[in-house]
């Protein structure tokens, strides 16, 4: 049951907080500001140096299990997962859903037996069906900035029935056009977080994760 309570939790998040930086301490200090901010499903990205640990430490400030108005609400989960083992180590370190860059079959099965959601990184109508009969609830379409929202009803067409995540390329500007497309939810990357890391200034993803937030329920009408 818990499987089925993060992807509503997700999906009712609707703003996903893809975040990168140059050490768990970074990317963990970006997590607590885009949680401020509003964006309550975070990524963790295994390229970030040590990011298990930022796992761990952000699974230990946070939990899913609490009202979604507590300060302490947030769904942990970790990205650019390539294989079964990492998502394994992700999922022992707090992770409660596991993002890929691409389909891998191996670490779907992993995330199944586990009963962990897994949005794997698709780009063809071939893809979303594979990842369909493995038993994946969403897909991530990726990279999103090489398509328009409307490849979204075009894949509904043949497969009404899948779950799109888009990550990579929406933007404060396109988000309700992927919203209105039947988007199920958004990755946000590095647009979320660029400027503070040019600046210094993380009060900047507070900033930019509430106009985000705002932004999505402007698109949902609520």
């Amino acid at each position: 049951m818990k499987k089925l309570r993060v992807l509503q939790q997700l999906t009712e998040a609707g703003v996903v907080a893809v975040l990168r930086a140059d050490s768990a301490e970074e990317v963990a200090e970006m997590a607590r500001r885009a949680i401020k901010g509003g964006i309550k499903a975070i990524e963790i990205t295994m390229t970030v140096p040590f990011a298990l640990r930022a796992i761990e430490q952000l699974s230990k400030e946070y939990s899913s299990d609490v009202s979604p108005d507590a300060d302490n609400y947030a769904i942990i989960g970790v990205g650019t997962v390539l294989d079964p083992e990492t998502a394994r180590a992700a999922i022992l370190a707090g992770a409660e859903y596991v993002v890929a860059p691409s389909l891998s079959a191996d670490t779907i099965k992993m995330c199944n037996r586990y009963a962990i959601p897994v949005m794997p990184g698709t780009m063809t109508i071939q893809e979303i069906q594979t990842a369909l009969e493995l038993g994946v609830d969403v897909v991530k379409l990726f990279p999103g900035n090489l398509y328009s929202p409307s490849v979204i009803p075009s894949i509904k067409g043949p497969l009404p029935q899948a779950n799109i995540m888009p990550t990579g390329g929406v933007s404060l500007d396109n988000l309700k056009d992927w919203i209105k497309a039947g988007a199920v939810a958004v990755g946000i990357g590095s647009d979320l977080t660029k400027e503070a890391v040019k600046t210094g200034d993380f009060s900047i993803i507070e900033q930019k994760a509430a106009a985000y937030i705002a932004a999505y329920r402007d698109a949902k009408g609520v």
